[in-house]
């Protein structure tokens, strides 16, 4: 039952056959296969250079990241050394006036 509602369901096909190119191309086959071969090349072409400006710019990206990430890491070595040195300022007055 399943079946048949599944081959029901499917599109009725004509039995044409693919149609035979001629043996000698014709001059507007032959100019139409040209056209797309160029059309091609040129599509080709532009998707080299959007793949290389995509290349290029994952690698500014890459700089900028990283460039940034270095940046924060001196950033928080600045505070932590400065915490660092208000802590033993603060022992120090701590040790000196205790004794």
């Amino acid at each position: 039952m399943k079946r048949d509602v599944v081959v029901t369901a499917l599109p009725q096909s004509t039995n044409r056959r693919a149609t035979k190119l001629p043996g000698k191309p014709s001059a507007s086959l032959l100019s139409d296969v040209m056209w797309r071969l160029e059309r091609l090349e040129v599509q080709m072409q532009k998707l080299s250079e959007l793949v290389r400006d995509h290349a290029e710019d994952m690698d500014r990206l890459v700089r900028i990241v990283a460039e940034n990430s270095d940046i924060i890491r001196r950033q928080l070595l600045r505070k932590h050394h400065e915490k660092v040195r208000v802590r033993k300022h603060l022992r120090e007055a701590d040790t000196s006036r205790d004794g």
